[in-house]
């Protein structure tokens, strides 16, 4: 999907976050990178336009996205989801390294709830609320999708906000975040709780790769239709 076909032709162009702003400018590169190896700047999406199935995560890694240019790739979140998104029929192959590399999504489509990579990793509401359009956008130029499957409580609760702002749902109280939690809002997509991908998730042993792969499946079976 082009970033024009879904709205988001200024993205790559957005400052209006200051705080973000200034952290992607001055943030300390990796070992072994300069700072023009980063990409430095508002992560766009990327998936199959005709994707049953959007993945919405936190914000861009500082150290993976915002130097890559592409959600989930270079860091030790993708390392773990890409090889189980290949292996449940999503991903083209197993290894996410750069946007250079060949990877292709079927039937998915992957995306931030915030565009850029924030201190700490933890955005601020008002950083939410900002991108909040270009999510919008992003999810009506999906005609096909079924399923939406948020990483993270905060991930979930920005996507219910939107809900909310269109008119859709009332209470956001009303679809609590359980991981493998599968919940209905209004009459639109499926809504699907998932535990991060983080390292910090993998290494405590929250979330493990079958965990992962079998909601994964289960979110498959969900886009085809078949109940749970």
């Amino acid at each position: 999907m082009s970033l024009v076909s879904a709205g988001l032709v200024d993205l790559v162009r957005c400052r209006r976050c200051s705080r973000l702003v200034d952290y992607l400018a001055t943030l300390p590169v990796k070992r072994g990178f300069s700072r023009a190896d980063y990409h430095a700047a508002p992560v766009a999406p990327f998936g199959d336009p005709a994707a049953r199935v959007c993945l919405i995560g936190l914000a861009p890694g500082a150290h993976g996205a915002n130097r890559t240019g592409r959600p989930f790739t270079g860091d030790g979140a993708g390392d773990f989801m890409y090889p189980l998104l290949h292996q449940a029929g999503f991903a083209s192959q197993p290894a996410a390294t750069s946007s250079a590399d060949g990877l292709r999504l079927h039937d998915l489509y992957i995306t931030n709830a915030v565009k850029c990579a924030p201190p700490g990793n933890k955005p601020t509401p008002a950083e939410f609320a900002c991108c909040r359009p270009y999510l919008a956008a992003e999810l009506a130029a999906l005609p096909q999708l079924k399923v939406v499957l948020c990483l993270g409580r905060e991930a979930q609760q920005s996507y219910l906000r939107l809900l909310q702002e269109q008119g859709h749902i009332a209470r956001l109280a009303d679809y609590p975040f359980n991981h493998g939690a599968v919940q209905r809002p209004g009459v639109g997509p499926y809504l699907v709780a998932s535990y991060h991908t983080s390292r910090y998730n993998i290494q405590t042993r929250r979330l493990d790769a079958a965990m992962f792969l079998a909601l994964l499946q289960q979110v498959r079976r969900l886009a085809g239709g078949e109940n749970g």
